[in-house]
């Protein structure tokens, strides 16, 4: 079909659709479904599997796959926005990322334990498949959209996205609580595993059906022809980011507020991904379905408070300024970290999964905000935030690192949650150095 005229509505509405079609992967797959069927695998084996040589906790093992995946991602970004940024044909880029992922999100309905290395495969490139079609999908915005439209579509995107994850999560959970009622056969327990396979194989047809309307509106790429993929073309993205490391060192408190941001950002993202596996093995449930049940709406409800907690924070950040609300969020971080090595029952949960959902909503919402403010007068703020963007991937693989060094080696993820609570209180630290006047509110 014709390409469609830059802010046009039906190719803003078809770009932003594909939060709708992916968001589907970070909360099943990242976040609720699969950490449960993950943990339930090895409910008859203690929570240890001898893989790569090793004898690994089942959480350490996830733990230290997902910082592997990140680090190659942290790696790819670089070299995927200098390929989009310059090639004509972005669009074939961003469908092979996108089926990647979702075939392998539905290679996981094989996923076993004796068949370990090619389910671990499935996890890695599901990742790796969401993050490398986000690079492509984001680059589309300035292309699709006129400036003063680009705050306006990309919050619709990520409504859209909430909205379409949280529906198939609802229907998964009903699948997994009444499997019978969807036709799934087996015992209860044998029937709520077939249910979470069933899941991880939906996610897989949503992802890939409903990128078929973003698909058909978006242009093929940001040039009608593209330019020669060149050596130079492909490292652009490096020299951008070598660019922006040398901007810092003239840049004060931006450099201090990186500093900050890098630290807790680490924190943060590793209590996320692995809050599942924690409730899964340390909360005393009565029953594996209370466990199973519990865990998904212990999701639902860090969603739904998270939009309420981002709305919040933002208006305090206009009333006490952006980086003294950052450091008391910081420090609400610190705090549940420590408190989280006494949680036992099921209502510390849900109390801490509130908690959880009002200051993660906060912090990343105003972190974003507060790296914007800082930036120096330039154009060139793709550079800046894919910085910004490669940094906090880094620091996801140096949490995941240490939360699964410590699980390993201590038997139990309380003390590496509470290690964590040291990285958001060096955070409030570094934080303390960025003065008030040099973030403009």
């Amino acid at each position: 079909m014709k390409n469609l005229q830059k802010g046009d509505k039906k190719l803003l509405n078809a770009w932003a659709f594909y939060d709708w079609a992916n968001s589907v992967y970070t909360l099943t797959i990242a976040s609720a479904v699969f950490p449960i069927f993950y943990e339930a695998l090895f409910s008859d084996r203690d929570h240890y599997i001898d893989v790569f040589g090793m004898h690994l906790k089942n959480s350490a093992l996830i733990s230290f796959i997902t910082a592997f995946a990140f680090m190659v991602v942290s790696f790819l970004s670089p070299l995927l926005s200098g390929i989009a940024d310059y090639v004509g044909n972005k669009k074939s880029f961003m469908k092979f990322f996108c089926y990647v992922g979702a075939l392998s999100c539905m290679g996981l309905y094989w996923f076993d334990l004796d068949n370990i290395y090619v389910g671990l495969l499935f996890y890695f490139l599901g990742l790796l498949g969401y993050w490398g079609s986000l690079v492509f999908y984001n680059s589309y915005l300035p292309d699709i959209a006129f400036e003063e439209q680009q705050d306006r579509i990309s919050a619709k995107g990520y409504s859209l996205g909430y909205i379409g994850s949280v529906i198939l999560l609802i229907i998964n959970l009903a699948m997994i609580m009444k499997p019978k009622l969807f036709g799934i056969s087996g015992t209860d327990g044998e029937a709520a595993m077939k249910a979470m396979r069933y899941s991880f194989v939906m996610v897989g047809v949503w992802w890939i059906l409903f990128s078929q309307y973003t698909y058909y509106y978006l242009p093929k790429g940001s040039k009608e022809t593209g330019q020669k993929l060149t050596s130079s073309v492909v490292f652009n993205g490096f020299k951008e980011l070598k660019k922006v490391w040398a901007l810092l060192k003239q840049n004060i408190p931006l450099k201090r507020y990186l500093g900050g941001f890098f630290v807790s950002s680490m924190a943060v993202q590793t209590v996320m991904l692995v809050a599942t596996y924690f409730g899964a093995q340390e909360i005393q449930w009565s029953s594996k379905e209370e466990s199973t049940i519990g865990l998904i709406v212990c999701i639902l409800i860090i969603q739904l408070v998270a939009v309420v907690g981002a709305v919040l924070t933002s208006r305090a950040s206009e009333k006490f300024g952006n980086v003294p609300t950052l450091i008391f969020i910081n420090g609400i971080w610190a705090v549940f970290c420590a408190l989280a090595f006494f949680i036992t029952l099921p209502t510390h949960f849900y109390v801490m999964a509130t908690v959880a959902g009002f200051v993660m909503g906060g912090i990343q919402a105003l972190s974003r905000s507060t790296y914007s403010k800082l930036l120096p007068e330039t154009e060139d703020t793709a550079s800046f935030f894919s910085f910004y963007d490669v940094a906090e991937k880094i620091g996801i693989v140096i949490g995941m690192c240490v939360y699964g060094i410590i699980d390993q080696i201590t038997g139990s993820p309380r003390a590496a949650i509470v290690i964590l609570a040291i990285f958001f209180i060096t955070s409030i630290f570094l934080l303390r150095r960025v003065h008030k006047k040099d973030v403009s509110n």
